[in-house]
């Protein structure tokens, strides 16, 4: 895999997070630029939750100074999810088994994988920084006790298969990847993203379940739609939801 030009790449032996590093180092850096912690000591996934992140796992972090509205910067969850995919798929005897759940999670062989946690500051002029957080269940799944119902489990590469993928080598595919898809969005928008993306989805066109936090809706997922939210046809119609944690039936 060649790296891909314009992308920075740093490899810290231990950080506290990776999304945080992204936040002390943004204003220095004259482009995107990768960072990889090798073990990382505070790792946090999405609302505030920790993330387990044992040695050899993937946990990265690109961040970057996007000029486009928060509504647009956004849409660079599925961006990520979608070189996730093809970072994971090309691994050897994954083809096929790997699937995108929204809102920002991939799935192999039905078990979460990986995870993505999008993280911006303002500035004067507009958003100061992205970094796009994401961990990946390389070499060992977190031990979780207690999944609520219908949250699905957390799974592994060498778990499942006995691949052993070391964590900058998972970069080295991640990061070509990544700049594909996002000189496809910077050059075409989210319409093809949102394809691709609806081509890879796990459970469309099943009943799975939404919890806003507010309120829980359960229907059919139909679509993502031009803003990414998912499309639920629910007993009381159809709805839009921008954000909230989904659970499948069945697990």
């Amino acid at each position: 895999m060649t790296w891909p030009a314009g992308y920075g790449r740093r490899v810290l032996a231990e950080v506290d997070s990776t999304n945080a590093e992204a936040a002390r180092i943004a204003a220095q850096l004259a482009g995107p630029e990768w960072i990889l912690g090798l073990r990382q000591t505070a790792g946090r996934g999405r609302r505030g939750r920790p993330w387990v992140d044992p040695v050899g796992n993937f946990a990265g972090t690109l961040v970057m100074r996007p000029t486009e509205g928060p509504e647009v910067v956004a849409l660079r969850s599925f961006v990520a999810a979608l070189a996730l995919y093809d970072a994971l798929a090309g691994l050897p005897g994954l083809a096929g088994q790997v699937t995108l759940k929204w809102p920002n999670d991939v799935l192999l062989a039905g078990g979460k994988v990986a995870g993505i946690l999008l993280e911006s500051a303002g500035g004067p002029s507009g958003m100061s920084y992205l970094a796009i957080g994401i961990g990946v269940n390389l070499a060992s799944a977190p031990d979780v006790a207690d999944l609520p119902d219908g949250a699905v489990a957390p799974v592994s590469v060498a778990g499942l298969t006995g691949q052993v993928v070391g964590p900058e080598d998972f970069l080295n595919r991640l990061a070509p990847a990544y700049a594909e898809w996002e000189s496809r969005f910077a050059t075409y928008g989210f319409a093809p993203i949102r394809t691709a993306w609806l081509a890879r989805a796990a459970r469309l066109g099943e009943r799975i379940t939404a919890r806003t936090g507010r309120e829980t809706l359960t229907g059919l997922f139909e679509t993502v739609d031009a803003q990414g939210n998912l499309c639920l046809n629910t007993a009381q119609g159809r709805r839009a939801i921008p954000a909230a944690d989904v659970f499948f039936e069945g697990g």
